[in-house]
């Protein structure tokens, strides 16, 4: 459970602050699609979506911790958790805030949820005992399974996109490390071997990459790599602390947390070899929003 708790805290809680970077004035990267994120600007914390144009509408409304949003894949619903003060459980909204439905109902926390890309099934971890394990259900809330079942903490499910496969991050081998299993729970890999942290992994559309967080060269910092562990290239490069990476549906850029600018507020970048290569140092970063709340955990909506 501390480990729990020692995660969840990460969420919209203020880092201490970095010296502001100093970068070259660039051209802000067109930001095309819907970006579901988690924001206590208007008290509480809740599930956002940020439209094309830039509106921002809040989702949830009655409940007073909501984080982790995921969308299905048809881009019609928002898997998330929410906390009663006591636990966290799974619930599901649909895209324009309406139609809450609760999924689980603990008496362990569950939190994080994924849907897989048929959308017929949520991976999630629960808290059955002190440690976090990976779950597997249908969307609906039915047909609960165990995929992991180690004294060590297992979270951050993400599916590859042809639903074949889950990456997690777990530290089994001491530390912080990205895995990945077959979506039954078999097959366990490990692709990272550092000494550092590495989690919060996140497949590139294509099924070809994952992005993560890694705090190997000193601060946080936002990696991808090819879907065996090779190939691992530093995509964010700044003092801040960067987190939670996400790809766009199409694949060209990548949105992500950052206290760079003081708060903690959410960037896009573009992805590795989007464009010749930029972006691949981070160096082409445009903020969205204006600085003035605490952002977290973007997602992108589906195409």
């Amino acid at each position: 459970m501390k480990y729990l708790l020692s995660m969840l805290l990460v969420v919209l809680v203020a880092c201490a602050s970095p010296a502001p970077s100093v970068t070259p004035a660039r051209p802000a990267l067109p930001i095309s699609g819907r970006l579901a994120f988690v924001s206590a600007r208007e008290g509480g914390v809740h599930i956002f979506v940020r439209a094309t144009d830039g509106v921002v509408t809040r989702l949830t409304k009655d409940l007073t911790w909501s984080e982790s949003p995921a969308w299905s894949p048809d881009g019609k619903r928002i898997a998330f958790a929410s906390s009663d003060q006591k636990n966290f459980d799974l619930y599901v909204v649909n895209a324009d805030g309406s139609g809450v439905a609760r999924l689980t109902n603990g008496p362990a926390s569950n939190f994080m949820p994924a849907w897989s890309p048929d959308g017929k099934r949520i991976a999630f971890v629960s808290v059955p005992n002190l440690d976090n394990e990976i779950y597997l259900m249908n969307a609906d809330g039915s047909h609960v399974v165990r995929l992991t079942n180690h004294l060590a903490n297992d979270t951050m499910p993400a599916w590859s996109p042809d639903g074949a496969r889950i990456a997690f991050a777990s530290d089994r081998g001491g530390h912080d490390e990205i895995y990945v299993m077959n979506a039954d729970g078999t097959n366990v890999t490990c692709l990272t071997n550092t000494p550092a942290k590495s989690f919060a992994p996140a497949w590139s559309p294509d099924g070809k990459r994952i992005a993560f967080v890694s705090n190997r060269e000193g601060n946080r910092e936002i990696y991808a790599m090819n879907a065996d562990g090779s190939n691992v290239a530093r995509l964010t490069n700044d003092l801040g602390e960067d987190s939670s990476p996400a790809w766009s549906p199409d694949g060209k850029q990548i949105a992500f947390v950052s206290n760079r600018g003081g708060k903690r507020q959410i960037y896009v970048t573009l992805a590795p070899h989007a464009s010749e290569g930029v972006g691949a140092d981070g160096s082409h970063v445009t903020r969205l929003g204006d600085g003035a709340f605490d952002d977290d955990m973007p997602v992108w909506a589906p195409k």
